[in-house]
């Protein structure tokens, strides 16, 4: 049987819904995204700390790149830079020469909660094809920023005043992450193809909070049933 030729109307309605459905099938799970009190994290960074602690001054202390606030990214590529800066965070944070400076507790609490949030992002990007057609700049800066720290922790032996730098720098990288996916959600519901605007004013200062405790290896994180469903994070 010879079907008649689809008229060119047709063609372009079935092209502009194919490129509809495929517009909203890689934003959803975006879109769906619980959105991350930053509060929380900053309980769970300051229980891990004692206030024994003496302040310290240290040379060449990384600091959160200003740059990274002005990215205008789309909706992905703000998922695929929060969930690079978290899988860095839990990397770093999870070392186990913290054993001698943090709180067993709420360091695993806050590892836990990590590793939530991470698993909720990786959806965004499965079967992307736009990840990596924008800015690159984005994620070589956000690893150039984590291979300072490292050097840094390195430099000063990992004492407890280059981790207690770390951990305030740790509530930096939430707070950014909790604005990625807040603009990435409201941009994915308004338009999934325009960048993600992530222009905001400069953090104030930073406060000190000194550090100091005991922790477990990273193997120990997911020991305890407790741990993993007492997160205190709101992304559930």
């Amino acid at each position: 049987q010879i079907f008649p030729p689809i008229p060119p109307c047709l063609r372009h309605s079935n092209l502009a819904l194919l490129l509809l459905a495929t517009a909203l099938a890689t934003s959803l799970p975006c879109h769906h995204l619980p959105t991350h009190d930053p509060g929380n994290a900053l309980q769970l960074l300051q229980n891990m700390a004692s206030s024994t602690t003496e302040p310290c001054h240290l040379r060449d202390a990384p600091f959160f790149p200003d740059v990274l606030r002005h990215n205008n990214l789309h909706p992905q590529q703000a998922a695929a830079a929060a969930l690079r800066i978290l899988q860095h965070l839990f990397h770093t944070l999870s070392d186990n020469s913290t054993r001698h400076h943090w709180h067993t507790q709420p360091r695993n609490d806050l590892l836990n909660q990590l590793q939530h949030h991470i698993h909720h992002l990786e959806p965004c990007l499965r079967n992307s094809t736009t990840l990596f057609k924008g800015p690159r700049n984005t994620l070589l800066t956000i690893n150039k920023y984590f291979r300072h720290i490292h050097l840094f922790l390195h430099a000063h032996n990992h004492s407890a005043c280059a981790w207690d730098h770390v951990r305030m720098e740790a509530l930096e990288c939430f707070k950014h992450v909790d604005r990625l996916i807040r603009q990435m959600k409201h941009q994915a519901a308004l338009d999934p193809t325009k960048p993600t605007d992530t222009k905001l004013p400069s953090p104030a200062s930073r406060r000190g909070h000194r550090l100091s405790g005991e922790s477990s290896s990273p193997s120990t994180v997911h020991a305890s049933s407790n741990q993993n469903h007492k997160l205190m994070g709101k992304w559930v």
